[in-house]
């Protein structure tokens, strides 16, 4: 195994569906863009009420991508 460099970036998924889809879609569109996503690290979830249930699901994460060489 060698040594790597990470650099982090945040990104906010949401979902009208559950936290799980929030982090999928998250991950999944920021991977369109950014190579070498490696993991992720949930920071804060929230979401919105709306007639007293719950309208969407909001999450804040770190993910961590692999520095090219």
């Amino acid at each position: 195994m060698s040594d790597h460099v990470y650099r982090l970036s945040e990104i906010v998924g949401s979902s009208t569906t559950s936290v799980d889809d929030a982090i999928r879609t998250a991950v999944r569109k920021a991977a369109e863009t950014v190579r070498h996503i490696e993991w992720f690290q949930t920071q804060e979830i929230r979401g919105q009420v709306v007639d007293g249930d719950v309208a969407y699901f909001q999450v804040t994460m770190k993910i961590g991508f692999r520095v090219e060489d």
